[in-house]
C-alpha cells in the first residue's frame, strides 16, 4: 500500500545485487513511497547482478561505486546531488562481504586478509560513507541513515564467522557517528537489526536453512520477510521517525527478546 511516506525526498540506496536482496526490495518500496532514488554498486556487481535492471525499472540512476573507496564516495555523493537536484535525505548500507565464510575458514582459523576485507567492506565502508557526507554536507537536515546487521554482533551465533565482528563494529560506527551527525545537522543513523532472510549474502553461510527454521520457529511472530524490512525502512527514511538515533533497531519478529517459548 501507498502512504507517500517519501513524496520529494532523495536517497541513496546502496548493495542492491538481484530480486533477493534486501536493498533491491528497500529501492522498490522508497520508489512506491514517492522517493528519488539512485542506486549504487560496485562494478563486479554490475557484471554479476540485475541492478541495471532495477535501475531502469524505477527510473533511477545507477552509479558505479567501491563502498570502501573514498574517491568513488566523493563521486557518488557529489553525482547523486546533481542527478537527484538537492541534498540527499535518506542512505541504506547493505553491504556485507566474508571471503573467510565463502572459502570455509572457521572463526578459529581466519585468514587475516580476508578478515581485514571482511571489516573493510561490511563495516569500514559505512564509516567512509558517512565521513564524506558529513565532510561535504551532502545529508539534508534531518536526514535518515539506516545499515542493515543481524543479531550476531551481540550473541554469539555459530558460523556467521567474521561477520559477527564486522557487524558489531557498524553497530559502534552507528552509535558513534550518529553523536556527531545528530549535533551538528540532526541527522539520525540507525542499525535494522534483520530476521535472517534468504538472500545470496546469507545463502553463503553454512546451515542458513536452519538458522532461518531456528529463527522462525523462536520468533512469536515469525521471520521478518524481505518485504517487511523493506517497509520498516522506509518508515525510518521518513519524517515520522525524526527522533530516533543512534539505535539497534530489532527487525525480528521477537527473537531477540524470546527465551523458552512453549509449543501451541
Amino acid at each position: 500500500m501507498n502512504h507517500e511516506l517519501l513524496k520529494g525526498k532523495r536517497g541513496i540506496i546502496f548493495g542492491a545485487l538481484n530480486e533477493l536482496s534486501l536493498a533491491w526490495a528497500v529501492a522498490e518500496q522508497c520508489y512506491q513511497e514517492g522517493a528519488q532514488i539512485v542506486l549504487t554498486n560496485t562494478p563486479l556487481a554490475t557484471r554479476l547482478g540485475k541492478v541495471t535492471t532495477l535501475a531502469k525499472k524505477l527510473n533511477a540512476p545507477y552509479i558505479e561505486a567501491d563502498a570502501t573507496s573514498v574517491e568513488d564516495l566523493k563521486k557518488l555523493f557529489s553525482e547523486s546531488q546533481k542527478q537527484l537536484g538537492g541534498k540527499i535525505d535518506f542512505v541504506l548500507h547493505a553491504v556485507a562481504m566474508s571471503m573467510n565464510i565463502r572459502r570455509g575458514n572457521d572463526y578459529p582459523h581466519l585468514n587475516y586478509s580476508y578478515y581485514n576485507k571482511t571489516l573493510d567492506i561490511s563495516a569500514l565502508s559505512f564509516h567512509k560513507m558517512l565521513q564524506v557526507a558529513y565532510e561535504t554536507d551532502a545529508i539534508a537536515e534531518y536526514g535518515s541513515v539506516v545499515a542493515l546487521t543481524y543479531i550476531a554482533a551481540e550473541r554469539a551465533i555459530a558460523y556467521y564467522n567474521d561477520m559477527a565482528d564486522a557487524k558489531a563494529l557498524l553497530q559502534s560506527i552507528t552509535r558513534n557517528f550518529g553523536l556527531a551527525y545528530g549535533q551538528k545537522r540532526h541527522v539520525r543513523i540507525n542499525t535494522v537489526s534483520q530476521s535472517p532472510t534468504p538472500t545470496k549474502a546469507g545463502g553463503s553461510i553454512e546451515f542458513f536453512d536452519r538458522f532461518y527454521e531456528i529463527s522462525n520457529r523462536t520468533a512469536p511472530l515469525g521471520n521478518a520477510s524481505q518485504q517487511d524490512c523493506a517497509d520498516f525502512c522506509v518508515m525510518l527514511f521518513s519524517d515520522y521517525t525524526r527522533k530516533v538515533t543512534m539505535q539497534n533497531l530489532y527487525h525480528d519478529g521477537g527473537f531477540s527478546t524470546t527465551g523458552v517459548q512453549m509449543p501451541e
